[in-house]
């Protein structure tokens, strides 16, 4: 009896012990079991393509993995010899390593973006030495197969994978996709007990953007860009050419420029898109809105006659200077001959009202809209804001700050037959199939000047690229081109203007009569021989290589004769491959 006794007693401290454990205190061992065995596993979507208008991939994702560490999984007496395995193959610090894997480290990422051939090889050697405690997850990493070519339209991504900057920052919600997860049970070992797998949510992988920009159209701009850049040795240096019919920009490049694949040694200047980003005052390109504010309101027509006071004319205590000596010129020449006299007094026939309505039709002092992050919107100023000279200034590009994008968005208004349209650089979205998520058609923003006026005006800007005009350079054998020089000088920090510092630049398009290409192309503080730092000079010229190797890229035929050019053996031939 009393062996029975003790027996029954002891039995009953282990029953209640057990009823304790699996009844009373089970919610509490449930949620340790749960927090030492089941794991909650990230599924990472695969962000979206970045492709030009031929589907050629700019940007795109590489499966990677990363390394973490679960250190209460390690044997202490094998802590040193994991460490020493992880950094001899992913070249770590192995003593930092050794102070960061203390037993309550369960979750350590050691090293992300690691390439699948290095993490296999990781892997291998820790089974063959029986290591345990070091998992791999999937991970990726952003490849940008053209490096530098179109970097700041492209843009970049940090380490946690969300854009930053260029398309990769302003198109991430489509880009970036939605992240799943699945619960995952583990054994001692820290193996996953497929057969226990929990609930899962799969991954939505990224959309594709499809951009407007031709790659080979951009291949040529930047070629060209920075052949004219290790000529003049330029400050900065910007093009952009757009479709004017429908403001799909194919090309636009920036200088200086960085690789976007070596990001991290690049500085912050060369990250700017100066295309969206650089205010700058105009200069004589700035008065195709005074020619169009004019001719629209019937105040003149291009055969008026100006007098333009021989280059040099006195209004409200100041001097006005043309660089060339001008007497009586037709409204037309004031245009060919760029003469700031003759748009001055234009302007005012015009009035500060009608002018600065006139400015903000063309889309002057307010954003393109074009999806590029960091867009500026330029300054022009109320006309309650303006000196008694402004109405002299103003219509030869001084007193208004604006940006590359908003003088090509304006020129192509006139080359479009005076409608505004919007710049855009995004022709669709796509899924992981090709199947059309979003489309991007043509916007017009507003009738900025009636047809009847587009005609004289484009004459006019034709005859600035004639031997007569200002921007003969610009002239591409076989088409007709139209377009308008600047010769800005540099504003000063300080104020006023920097002596001997100028933005020059050429704004054009071509072919004349039914134009396909918009572009502009303008340098900083150009380093040439004194006298020469002319938008004329400078500009032009690149434009016109440009222009004539995008139209034979294009395959767009001449639309007049080619000149006959004489060999050096005497004989003439007509040079119908300009390349």
């Amino acid at each position: 009896m009393l062996v029975c006794g003790l027996l029954a007693g002891v039995f009953s401290v282990f029953s209640y012990r057990l009823i304790s454990l699996q009844i009373d205190r089970r919610p509490e061992f449930a949620a340790l079991a749960n927090q030492t065995q089941i794991l909650k596993q990230t599924i990472s979507a695969k962000r979206g393509a970045i492709r030009d208008v031929h589907s050629e991939v700019l940007a795109s994702e590489m499966s990677m993995r990363r390394v973490i560490v679960d250190a209460s999984h390690i044997k202490p007496d094998t802590l040193p010899q994991v460490c020493s395995l992880l950094a001899d193959t992913l070249s770590l610090d192995r003593k930092v390593l050794e102070q960061k894997l203390t037993p309550d480290r369960r979750y350590l990422v050691v090293q992300r973006q690691v390439p699948e051939q290095t993490a296999e090889a990781l892997r291998e050697a820790l089974e063959k030495q029986k290591l345990r405690g070091v998992y791999f997850e999937p991970d990726s990493t952003r490849i940008y197969p053209n490096g530098s070519l179109l970097c700041h339209v492209v843009g970049f991504v940090d380490y946690e994978g969300h854009g930053i900057q260029g398309i990769e920052r302003s198109m991430n919600q489509y880009l970036e996709g939605h992240s799943g997860y699945r619960y995952i049970t583990r054994d001692r070992t820290g193996s996953e007990l497929v057969q226990h797998r929990g609930v899962e949510q799969a991954a939505t992988d990224g959309n594709n953007v499809n951009l407007t920009v031709d790659l080979g159209l951009q291949c040529i701009v930047e070629r060209e860009l920075d052949a004219a850049v290790k000529k003049y040795a330029p400050e900065t240096a910007t093009a952009i050419f757009m479709r004017p019919k429908t403001g799909e920009i194919v090309a636009m490049a920036s200088r200086p420029y960085f690789d976007i694949n070596a990001r991290a040694i690049a500085a912050p200047e060369q990250m700017k898109n100066r295309a969206i980003i650089d205010m700058i005052e105009p200069g004589s390109t700035f008065k195709i809105v005074t020619l169009s504010g004019v001719l629209n309101e019937k105040l003149v027509n291009p055969d008026t006659t100006v007098f333009c006071e021989n280059g040099r004319w006195e209004y409200a205590g100041k001097l006005l200077h043309d660089a060339h000596a001008i007497g009586t010129c037709s409204v037309h020449d004031v245009l060919v001959h760029s003469s700031n006299i003759g748009a001055a007094k234009l302007a005012m026939q015009l009035g500060e009202n009608r002018l600065y309505h006139y400015i903000k039709l063309f889309g002057f002092g307010e954003r393109t809209g074009i999806d590029l992050p960091g867009e500026i919107s330029g300054v022009v100023h109320p006309t309650n804001e303006w000196s008694k000279i402004s109405i002299t200034r103003i219509p030869m590009g001084q007193g208004v700050g604006v940006t590359p994008i908003q003088v090509v968005s304006a020129m192509g208004a006139v080359a479009n037959r005076g409608k505004l349209m919007l710049p855009q650089i995004i022709h669709s979205i796509t899924d992981e199939h090709d199947v059309p998520i979003a489309e991007f058609p043509p916007v017009a923003v507003r009738q900025v000047i009636n047809q009847e006026t587009v005609k004289p005006l484009v004459s006019a800007l034709e005859d600035v690229v004639s031997p007569r005009g200002t921007a003969k350079g610009a002239a591409v054998p076989g088409y007709r081109v139209a377009g308008k020089t600047g010769t800005a000088q540099k504003v000063s920090p300080q104020g006023g203007y920097m002596a001997g510092k100028y933005v020059v630049s050429f704004v054009g398009f071509l072919p004349a009569q039914d134009p396909e290409l918009v572009g502009m192309v303008m340098l900083d503080n150009a380093t040439t021989r004194q006298g020469e730092n002319y938008g004329g000079l400078v500009a032009a010229p690149v434009f016109a290589s440009i222009a004539e190797k995008a139209m034979h890229y294009l395959g767009i035929d001449p639309t007049e004769a080619v000149p006959a050019t004489r060999g050096a053996d005497g004989i003439l031939a007509i040079d119908n491959d300009r390349d």
